[in-house]
């Protein structure tokens, strides 16, 4: 581990250009990218701290609702550049219709964040084409295009208690953490919705995913509405609204499968955008002296911050048995180090001997420490949020030889270059689309057919195979010949060269490789947007939720609210 520091004030202002505490073979290696968690810097984070900041407003501009609680309700929120609009439509669907799977066609909810004012036409427009999603000729106007569907134990549980005049039990609140669910949330231009590109000079959603996170912002506020709404329709003069406590515990939960995996190998220069702005951030917080006395408030918090995140894994409930284990060691090594904290503490300088000195704990547990230290230093940290936009060409400059381009292999590819990809092990799967479901979807090769339409995701294997024919050319011949001889290696060629010269890269894992888990890129992604509670189904889809926790929209406010806890109600 590296522990070149840099300079404190070129941190602090956000400057990139001197991550060099953990190395690219730290960070990019996939079993800690699947054990990252929200940060400060993360997209729901950001967010709600720029509508704190700059006094968003969100008010009801129509609420069309029977007593079931079906029909279509319009948020409308004025921003100091713009204003947009959440458009909901609620449908009753059957029990056996409700599916979170891409091929789904029914949906309890469908919404879409749409730019600017909406006329009967518009509206007219939205009501006939946002039920069907992919399926409708939605508006350019639709900036994002989503659905959900509720978590109906918890949903019926919520409005039965309410309309009693009671609240819901927490117990039952803890299994799930969320009201609705989506399945899918669209935006940049997807289906003809409204392109990201103007995006690029807005001061609303300029940002990446920010548009996004924000349509499921507003959804968590109308689920919290629309609970409070039935109860009333429901019990009268009897029902009670939810309780505060309640509504801030509630977040949205998202249903994501291997449809993600995708995305993060396919935008390499974006994950390492992502991934070296969440570094300089932390780099920022590394360096910065620990000195038990003069800071007693910061040592405070981070304690504080521990213990919550401690009660949190206790908390989280799972049904898969590597999460659970998973979240037990965490409560286990983060308890031991807690009782020991005071004495930790004294004998380090620095966070950044703090944190070494923990690297033998759990992946888990040291992304837990790194999320509570980013905590205590917000004028540090933040900064970093609005710089995790990515130029995403690539290139291989002209003039350049055959050495030049294995000596970046070399350097940065040796976890590509080092695999045996003659072993069946190392190439046992594939990926490919299925016809009929429309998913991405993994083979066992040479015992599933579709091979043969195998998506080039194999970026290891394909490193590995051209830093071989690299081996069998002339060192000093220039790249572009060699590449005009053998242009199968043009695309690899120049993703290695780009990444090679970026901070942190590609991300370390031969996805083909039989014990390779795509659930680490799914939560490397996810944590990046900010979810918590993850509760994978299988190796290859998770539940988490999104906001739970977080201010609702008439108290946000720009303060931390990491790992979310059950409310201890008055």
């Amino acid at each position: 581990m590296e522990h070149t520091l840099p300079n404190n004030e070129k941190l602090a202002n956000g400057n990139l250009d001197a991550v060099s505490f953990r190395t690219p073979d730290v960070v990019m290696h996939s079993e800690r990218l699947g054990a990252m968690h929200q940060t400060r810097i993360s997209f729901v984070r950001s967010l709600l701290r720029k509508i704190d900041k700059e006094n968003w407003t969100l008010s009801k501009h129509l609420w069309d609702l029977d007593t079931d609680g079906y029909g279509q309700v319009i948020y409308r929120l004025q921003t100091p550049e713009h204003v947009y609009h959440l458009v909901v439509f609620c449908n009753q669907i059957a029990d056996e219709e409700r599916n979170d799977r891409v091929i789904a066609q029914k949906w309890d909810v469908t919404f879409a964040l749409v730019y600017g004012e909406i006329g009967d036409e518009l509206l007219a427009n939205l009501k006939a084409n946002v039920p069907l999603q992919e399926a409708g000729r939605n508006s350019n106007m639709v900036m994002v295009l989503a659905r959900a569907n509720k978590s109906v134990r918890v949903f019926d549980h919520i409005v039965s208690s309410l309309a009693e005049g009671q609240q819901p039990d927490l117990d039952v609140l803890a299994q799930v953490g969320y009201i609705l669910r989506t399945t899918a949330v669209y935006g940049n231009g997807k289906f003809g919705i409204f392109d990201f590109k103007p995006l690029d000079h807005s001061e609303d959603f300029n940002q990446s995913f920010r548009a996004q996170m924000c349509a499921v912002y507003l959804l968590r506020e109308f689920s919290l509405d629309l609970v409070d709404y039935l109860a009333k329709q429901k019990g009268g003069d009897k029902a009670v609204s939810l309780h505060t406590e309640i509504k801030r515990y509630l977040g949205i939960g998202n249903a994501t499968g291997l449809g993600m995996a995708p995305y993060l190998i396919n935008h390499p220069c974006v994950v390492d955008q992502w991934l070296s702005t969440r570094e300089g951030a932390l780099q920022a917080v590394l360096v910065c002296d620990i000195e038990p006395e003069a800071n007693h408030n910061k040592i405070q918090k981070f304690s504080s911050l521990m213990n919550r995140a401690i009660q949190h894994f206790s908390e989280v409930v799972t049904i898969n048995e590597p999460q659970i284990l998973l979240n037990s060691i965490v409560v286990d090594e983060l308890t031991k180090l807690q009782n020991n904290l005071t004495t930790e503490l004294a004998v380090c300088s620095t966070w950044a001997e703090f944190l070494q000195r923990n690297d033998h704990l759990s992946f888990e547990s040291q992304e837990v420490i790194i999320s509570c230290m980013m905590e205590l230093y917000p004028e540090r940290v933040d900064g970093f949020a609005e710089q995790v936009n990515a130029d995403e060409s690539m290139s291989l400059p002209s003039g350049k030889i055959v050495q030049e381009l294995i000596d970046v292999l070399e350097d940065r590819y040796q976890w590509a270059i080092n695999i045996d990809f003659g072993a069946e092990d190392n190439v046992y799967w594939f990926w490919y689309r299925s016809e009929d479901k429309e998913e991405p979807r993994m083979g066992i090769r040479g015992q599933e057919h579709g091979d043969d339409k195998e998506f080039l995701l194999d970026i290891g294997r394909q490193a590995n195979a051209l830093y071989l024919a690299l081996q069998q050319a002339d060192s000093q011949q220039l790249i572009s010949e060699f590449i005009l001889g053998q242009p199968k290696y043009r695309s690899i060629a120049r993703r290695v060269w780009t990444m090679g010269h970026k901070k942190m890269g590609d991300i370390q894992i031969n996805v083909l490789q039989k014990t390779a888990l795509p659930m680490h890129l799914l939560r490397c992604k996810l944590s990046m947007f900010g979810a918590t509670k993850f509760d994978p189904r299988s190796d290859r889809w998770v539940r988490v939720t999104l906001f739970q926790g977080a201010p609702l929209f008439d108290e946000v406010h720009s303060d931390e609210w990491l790992f979310p806890l059950l409310p201890v109600l008055d």
